[in-house]
């Protein structure tokens, strides 16, 4: 998928992602853990995008090309189980045993919604 308005807002997200971890470890109070944080939530906004967007593609696929629906549907399913599995898996790791601070993980998740916004606000200057 080739999208122009979505690889925009993926590259503002990474970047956002390295800037807010940049002063995560440098505020005071910050420092590893706190970079560390800002990086592990917006890896798990990244595997959730990614999840997101290969089921929006598979199922649009199937839709498109309607050969053996059923299976793929199966198949489908499972694979958005073991996605969000995993995802479950990330956050317990980083909640739970690298006990990052959980402001630090809400400030990394929120860069797809940071990165969209930008967008929405650049867009409408555009127009």
């Amino acid at each position: 998928m080739n999208d122009p308005l979505l690889r925009r807002v993926e590259r503002r997200a990474m970047a956002f992602a390295v800037a807010a971890s940049a002063v995560a470890a440098i505020v005071p109070g910050g420092g590893w853990a706190a970079a560390a944080g800002v990086a592990g939530g917006a890896a798990l906004v990244g595997v959730s995008y990614w999840a997101i967007r290969a089921g929006v593609t598979g199922l649009a696929e199937a839709a498109m090309t309607q050969a053996d629906t059923g299976r793929r549907v199966r198949r489908g399913l499972i694979s958005l189980m073991l996605r969000y599995a995993l995802l479950a898996g990330m956050a317990y790791v980083m909640i739970a045993r690298l006990r990052l601070p959980p402001i630090a993980l809400l400030i990394g998740a929120s860069v797809m919604v940071v990165a969209a916004a930008l967008e929405l606000v650049g867009g409408a200057r555009r127009t």
